[in-house]
């Protein structure tokens, strides 16, 4: 396989920031045509990024946490997730394929059928499940959580709801170095803007990070999902410079990017209810991706994120554009 590019563009790093390929890059991009005529519209197309048993940006995330808790020589991954945790699946699947176990404290959202086929493959992938119901609660068991995981004097791995760890973050940082070498090789033009859907944060900070070295002036938008954690250009900005230190701490050199709050922005207003909670503008999104670009999306992230991307063309708030929408979903 081929390394990544972050080690090409830092080989001092390599050592002590190993990577792991778990997909096949660089994900396509392309044209959208039929959403709306207030922007030309891409899609850059992660849900198709990871060859095991689920896809999506997490697996990009993965590629840089599993060496990692290799390297720490840990032996069980911790972190936790709604019920329907795309997140906990991928690293349970990708995890057990790399002889790491998966716990993973489980938190109450709205059940569905998706959620339901969810549970069925968490129950499937070996993963340990522990139904912690409410943030608080699982704040509360978190020192028995780590106790419970701990084999002999190998603490687990922990990670936070969607992998948005500092090294996880790196997996988008990678991933708009990949995307400025699309925009470098003619594939697509520069967007103004690049939406995705926000649920835990590291996603939006890695993809603005990583443009700002790439020398990409392309604004990250992140459409929150997510009513459980602060995700503002505040906290968004904070996990990009932290890493960013990650970098530096593990060997980096290069000018200081130190991402301000206001260099991202994130929209809430089509988060609806809470996380897990559709909206009639979310279906709407999802409806049409489907007939007219032929987009599979789900209701709880990437359906809001383009219904954030087509309200905010039509009302002025993207400019003339292009725009790229991210899309993140992986089912296999």
């Amino acid at each position: 396989m081929s390394r990544p590019l972050l080690h090409g563009r830092f080989p001092e790093v390599a050592d002590m920031l190993p990577h792991l390929r778990l997909g096949r890059a660089p994900t396509p991009v392309r044209r959208l045509s039929g959403l709306t005529d207030a922007v030309p519209v891409w899609c850059k197309d992660d849900s198709v990024y990871g060859e095991g048993g689920w896809g999506g940006n997490k697996i990009r995330k993965l590629e840089w946490i599993l060496p990692d808790a290799h390297r720490r020589q840990a032996r069980t991954l911790l972190t936790a997730g709604g019920l329907g945790t795309n997140w906990g699946l991928a690293a349970a699947l990708y995890g057990r394929e790399h002889g790491l176990t998966t716990a993973i404290a489980l938190v109450d959202q709205p059940v569905d059928d998706h959620v339901r086929g969810q549970l069925a493959r968490l129950r499937r992938s070996g993963a340990v499940l522990h139904f912690t119901r409410t943030k608080r609660r699982t704040i509360a068991t978190a020192p028995w959580l780590f106790l419970r995981h701990t084999t002999g004097h190998r603490p687990p791995y922990v990670l936070p709801a969607g992998g948005s760890s500092a090294v996880g973050t790196l997996g988008y940082v990678e991933a708009a170095l990949e995307l400025a070498d699309q925009i470098a090789a003619g594939e697509l033009p520069e967007p103004s803007h690049v939406v995705t859907a926000v649920g835990t944060g590291g996603t939006a900070a890695g993809l603005a990070l990583g443009l700002r070295l790439a020398g990409v002036r392309s604004r990250v938008v992140g459409a929150v999902v997510n009513d459980s954690l602060r995700l503002d250009g505040p906290a968004v900005a904070a996990l990009a410079r932290r890493t960013e230190r990650l970098l530096r701490e593990r060997g980096a050199d290069f000018p200081p990017v130190g991402l301000a709050a206001d260099e991202v922005t994130m929209v809430r207003d089509w988060l609806g209810p809470g996380y897990g909670h559709t909206t009639p503008e979310a279906e709407r999104a999802r409806s049409l991706a489907a007939a007219t670009a032929s987009l599979h999306l789900e209701t709880v992230y990437t359906a809001k994120a383009l219904a954030a991307l087509l309200a905010m063309a039509d009302d002025g708030r993207l400019g003339p554009g292009p725009v790229l929408f991210l899309h993140t979903h992986g089912p296999r």
